[in-house]
This record gives structure tokens, C-alpha cells and sequence, in this order.
């Protein structure tokens, strides 16, 4: 059985040339990514890398890479992703690792975003299969919860809450984690303004207008994507 992902590292390791700064974010096409960058030595011996992601960084350091962190670096040439879905605008949601804020930093530093995964993640409309996660400054919980309430009555707002203690989920920024289940995804360009808005709201988990290209595995092979 093919695996797409890795074929969709083996696509993406084209857009790395010797000398750049690499931006990582998590998941197993990533892993892929940075397993196939490692085989080659000189290659990765001129490369610098940075992610928002602990076990990401964990990994590269593993493998002796160069890894700096973000706030040493005001640029990125590229910065490498997967999504939960994105549409034909390679608009994408991501949910699940609740990095997003730094995820976006990244992105917005690098020339070029691109998304990465197998074909399943493409579908021709964002919904709301996923939900929104938003982060939440904690003294603002209760202001944010009731303006989120209010202007989107008919969604479902809950907490993260920790697996492993008593208590809230807290971000890599000391900040609450809220996940948003619509019944019906709002207009993206409006939702990614309105929630963003709200006072207390850090950051959200629309990537909206941001990648510049997707590659993508699948039974017919690579595709190579750029916004529509």
C-alpha cells in the first residue's frame, strides 16, 4: 500500500535548496519531511530549521539539525505544514496539536507556505467537520465565551481540558484552549476577521490566505496546487 504522505514528502523536499531557513510544523508528513532531509547529509548540513512544535524540535535535535528558535529569526525562505482540510483557496483549518498561534507566526515569516499531505485533505469547500480552536487570554474567558456565544448562537464552544490533571488545557503560551463546533462554517474571509477581533482571542485556527502553494499525494500521483 502507497503511502501518500511520504510521497508527498519526496515532492515537497524540491523546494528545499542548500543554505535556506526551514519552517517545520508537526504531524507525520512532517516526520517523513525531516527524515528524508536527514538522509541527505549536505543538504541538511546547510540547513537551519526552526518549529513551533516540541516534539518537532525534539526530533530535528535528535537527528543533529540546526535548530533555532523563532525569535532569533525574522525570516523564513520556506515553512512546511499539514492541515486537517483546505479548500481550492488552500485556505486550511488545523485543530488538533492547539500550536496554531505559532504555527502562524511561522507561516507569515516564510516567502512561501506550503501544505502537505495525501489527497483526503482537499475538499472543495471548508466545513465544519473540524472545529475552530481558538486561544483565549485567561483573565478574558468569561468576556470571550459570551461574545462568542452571542454572535454565533447556534455553535458549541467547550474548553480544552487536560487528560493528565485537574483543570484547562494551557497552551506552549500560558493561554486557554477553546474549540468552536459550528453547524454551518461561516463565510471564511468574515470569520477570520470576527473571531480575531474579539479582545482576549490571541489567535484562531483558520489559516486563511496565507499558503502559497499545497502538495498533495494520491492515486494520481503528485499534484502541485497553488491558490484558485
Amino acid at each position: 500500500m502507497i503511502d501518500y504522505k511520504m510521497e508527498a514528502a519526496k515532492a515537497s523536499l524540491n523546494f528545499i535548496k542548500a543554505g535556506q531557513t526551514i519552517g517545520l510544523g508537526a504531524g507525520s508528513t512532517i516526520v517523513h519531511l525531516m527524515n528524508l532531509i536527514s538522509e541527505n547529509v549536505v543538504l541538511a548540513a546547510s540547513l537551519t530549521f526552526v518549529s513551533s512544535s516540541f516534539k518537532t524540535r525534539a526530533y530535528l535535535l535528535e537527528k543533529g539539525l540546526n535548530v533555532k528558535f523563532s525569535n532569533l529569526i525574522a525570516e523564513l525562505d520556506t515553512y512546511f505544514d499539514g492541515c486537517d482540510q483546505f479548500d481550492s483557496g488552500l485556505n486550511a483549518l488545523k485543530s488538533g496539536g492547539g500550536i496554531h498561534t505559532s504555527e502562524k507566526i511561522l507561516a507569515s515569516m516564510a516567502a512561501e507556505f506550503i501544505l502537505m499531505g495525501d489527497e483526503s485533505k482537499m475538499v472543495s469547500k471548508l466545513d465544519h467537520t473540524y472545529p475552530l480552536v481558538v486561544e483565549i487570554l485567561q483573565e478574558a474567558l468569561p468576556a470571550v465565551l459570551h461574545q462568542l456565544k452571542s454572535t454565533y448562537p447556534d455553535a458549541v464552544v467547550k474548553l480544552r481540558l487536560s487528560n493528565q490533571k485537574d483543570g484547562a488545557l494551557i497552551s506552549d503560551n500560558g493561554n486557554l484552549l477553546a474549540d468552536i463546533y459550528f453547524t454551518e462554517l461561516p463565510e471564511l474571509q468574515e470569520l477570520n476577521v470576527a473571531v480575531k477581533m474579539i479582545p482576549g482571542i490571541v489567535d484562531h485556527s483558520l489559516f486563511f490566505g496565507m499558503a502559497t502553494k499545497a502538495v498533495i499525494a494520491g492515486e494520481k500521483g503528485i499534484k502541485i496546487l497553488i491558490p484558485a
